[in-house]
């Protein structure tokens, strides 16, 4: 089986996520995606809502698709890097094949990524491109570790948490949102403040 770990900050997780997640089953790149949203310890990411509301948004979206987990592995207390979650996966998922699933703008800055050579040399990485990455220069650079990188062209649609996030502030409602996720919002007067 192959296993797609999709990390992300997911705040909040929106329709693109879902899209790409499901695109990657549908075309048989990988048979399950696991989520796994980032912790707030993690230093890049300082607008984080709680651990807790993110991990109950996407086990909204998983409760709809057999297809979809989600992982609490890098809600700690200190930061859980990428190359622990997917060793993490991959003790527990021995006889499959696990995929990292990412944007192309993440694999273009992965040489700072704690172990990236052992990360490039045991894993695969599924990378989604999106409009205007330099595909060809971020290939190049990695041109070592090719045979394991797969870019997918997915229809972009023009989503991102932050676009979410505004328009949340300023209308208290999205349409790039699952309606389960929404109504979570909404209940927990979620993304009220800039």
């Amino acid at each position: 089986m192959k296993i797609g770990i999709f990390g992300g900050s997911f705040n909040p997780p929106h329709k693109m996520h879902e899209n790409i997640a499901q695109y990657l089953i549908d075309g048989k790149w990988v048979d399950k995606v696991i989520f796994v949203p980032t912790g707030s310890k993690y230093k890049y990411k300082n607008n984080l809502i709680s651990d807790e509301h993110r991990l109950n948004m996407l086990k909204l979206i998983a409760s709809e698709n057999v297809d979809f987990m989600v992982s609490d592995n890098e809600l700690k207390d200190h930061v859980v890097y990428t190359c622990d979650t997917l060793d993490y996966f991959k003790s527990i998922y021995s006889d499959d094949s696990i995929y990292f699933i990412c944007g192309l703008d993440n694999l273009s800055y992965i040489d700072s990524w704690k172990n990236s050579e052992y990360l490039l040399s045991n894993y695969r990485f599924l990378v989604i491109r999106r409009k205007g990455d330099d595909l060809d220069e971020v290939l190049m650079r990695l041109e070592k570790y090719r045979d394991r990188i797969e870019v997918v062209d997915i229809k972009e649609m023009d989503i991102s948490s932050t676009i979410v996030r505004e328009e949340l502030r300023e209308h208290s409602t999205s349409e790039h949102l699952n309606h389960k996720v929404l109504q979570y919002i909404q209940d927990h007067n979620l993304y009220k403040e800039g």
